[in-house]
């Protein structure tokens, strides 16, 4: 037994007077067994007695035990379990109050079996919950309690915050480590408590790449955090904007169909483990783009602006990407017409697709023509053509009569004259003059 007196006269108040006991690593349940006073002339109490278990060196918490005033000489019992790896120190404390007096301890013994009173409380068996989630577990006891028994949950000190208190014997602690219970001076580790959701390693790979669709592999067998794994899902959004979705899938692989063609989309994993709270975040990002698809319809509504005689401007209605299906692509004008007895067939590329009212100007034709005329869209992909415009160049001054085929024919009273048409008549000729 160990013993411990403490005389208070001459004492400020709040000075310290320890005893500590030799660490105890059995694993089992001890009984504390012990007797105390503390007692003064004036009836003021001389100060606090405190009974602290330190587990594993660590810090010294909240007390196990007080008391702060009693006339005669009592006994007190204290059970403590402890499990290996675990180890632990009694720690007992005097705390002055700066009046005189004598606090002691007397008779400290440490028992390997049950307290006679005290009831020993059942060792607490793992709870499992998920990183953020809280755990609800009871500490039970063998033997009766009163309501002056005292019940708590104490967090080992590198998360003081994680505490949040119930009701006498039932606690809810927020998942974020190893947690250690203690309910009336009873130890009690929870081990692997908290498991922290699973996380992919590496980002999905592609498979293969259409318009619409992007196959790829999950690649989320290395993670981060813990399993086993239940659910898997695929998220995938636009790279720019704020659509985003997510299905589940049920195996290695998977098919993301319903896409919009030639567009960049993040695509990640997300890994569930049982239990409230967990899914992890979402694994690394593969960054791809659909392909482009075919454009759904040539141009509409070609139409005629202005006609000259070399010069025909057309226009045509708007176009977006919703016609397009790609974000690169260009409008070619294809035109054919006949010049010297021979088709002539030509294509210019137009630069004004991005306006409200495109049009386009065909040059250099000859006058008094018909010109055929169509828009032909293309992408990567394919090819889309408007219906053919047939449009008539306006007339224009002929050429000249060529001048070897005027041949003349004298009478006594007229000159008869005749000759060819001019080379290029560019319309119809109503008058010659002499």
């Amino acid at each position: 037994g160990s013993f411990m007196l403490v005389n208070t006269s001459g004492r400020f108040a709040g000075q310290k007077a320890h005893l500590l006991m030799p660490h105890l690593k059995e694993n089992d349940t001890h009984c504390i067994d012990f007797h105390y006073y503390v007692s003064s002339k004036s009836g003021a109490s001389p100060g606090t007695l405190n009974v602290y278990v330190k587990v594993n060196d660590g810090p010294i918490g909240n007390p196990v035990w007080n008391t702060s005033i009693t006339a005669t000489w009592n006994r007190a019992e204290l059970a403590i379990s402890t499990f290996w790896p675990n180890f632990y120190q009694v720690v007992f404390e005097v705390v002055t109050s700066g009046h005189p007096g004598y606090v002691a301890i007397d008779e400290v013994k440490v028992l390997g079996h049950p307290c006679t009173k005290t009831p020993h409380f059942l060792r607490l068996q793992s709870v499992e919950v998920n990183a953020g989630q809280f755990a609800t577990f009871q500490c039970t006891a063998n033997g009766g309690t009163d309501s002056s028994d005292r019940l708590w949950l104490q967090v080992i000190s590198f998360f003081p915050s994680a505490l949040r208190s119930g009701d006498k014997n039932e606690f809810t602690l927020k998942g974020i480590s190893r947690k250690k219970c203690k309910c009336n001076h009873s130890f009690f580790f929870l081990t692997s408590c908290v498991s922290e959701p699973p996380v992919p390693i590496a980002p999905p790979q592609l498979s293969s790449v259409g318009a619409t669709y992007l196959w790829i592999q999950l690649n989320a067998n290395s993670i981060n955090g813990d399993g086993p794994i239940i659910q898997r899902e695929v998220e995938y959004r636009t790279s720019s904007g704020s659509w985003y979705d997510i299905q589940p899938v049920d195996s290695t692989s998977y098919k993301i169909g319903h896409l919009d063609p030639d567009t960049e989309y993040e695509i990640s994993v997300l890994l569930t483990r049982p239990g409230e709270g967990g899914t992890g975040s979402p694994g690394p990002a593969l960054k791809t783009r659909t392909k482009c698809a075919d454009p759904m319809r040539g141009p509409r509504r070609l139409e005629v602006v202005e006609i000259k005689s070399r010069q025909i401007t057309i226009c045509w209605e708007p176009f977006g990407y919703n016609v397009t299906r790609c974000h690169r692509y260009n409008l070619t004008v294809h035109y054919r017409y006949q010049a010297g007895g021979q088709e002539q067939v030509r294509e210019e590329v137009s630069w004004d697709t991005e306006s409200s009212h495109p049009q386009h100007t065909i040059t250099n034709l000859s006058p008094y023509t018909n010109v055929s005329i169509k828009l032909v869209l293309m992408n990567p992909e394919g090819r889309k053509e408007s219906q053919e415009l047939v449009v008539q160049t306006d007339e224009d001054v002929p050429s000249a009569v060529p001048l070897e085929s005027i041949q003349g024919s004298t009478f006594e009273e007229k000159i008869f004259l005749q000759w060819r048409e001019p080379a290029q008549t560019y319309g119809v000729i109503t008058l010659y003059e002499v």
